[in-house]
């Protein structure tokens, strides 16, 4: 699970910083299609994964700007602090994380699932 979280992280923040934002989830999915059995491990492992992976990208604006960008964002919005915008960059990027390798971890299930009732036929 440590890979998969390590692999997931990894491939997800530098994916997200060459392509569009829904690609992020392309790595949560086919790694834990191939590394995660449990569905709640998955779905945990990819919510962290995916989450840190954007929250380590806004922490990098954040500080390279010096909280311009999320301190706009955070009045814009109206939730206060600079902080609370990169706690929903988090989120935002967690929860669909999650349902990748959780749905990741569900279609490998259904193709042994197929492949052992094929082989027994």
């Amino acid at each position: 699970m440590a890979k998969a979280f390590f692999g997931i992280f990894i491939f997800s923040w530098i994916i997200a910083l060459l392509l569009p934002w829904w690609v992020l989830f392309i790595p949560a999915f086919l790694l834990s299609a191939w590394a995660i059995k449990n569905s709640f491990a998955a779905f945990i492992t990819g919510f962290l994964a995916s989450g840190f992976g954007w929250f380590v990208q806004a922490l990098y604006i954040h500080f390279a700007n010096d909280a311009i960008l999320s301190s706009r964002m955070a009045e814009m919005f109206g939730v206060g602090s600079p902080w609370s915008v990169l706690w929903l960059t988090f989120l935002v990027a967690a929860i669909p994380g999650g349902l990748a390798a959780l749905a990741g971890t569900l279609f490998a299930t259904i193709m042994q699932k197929k492949q052992s009732l094929s082989t027994t036929d």
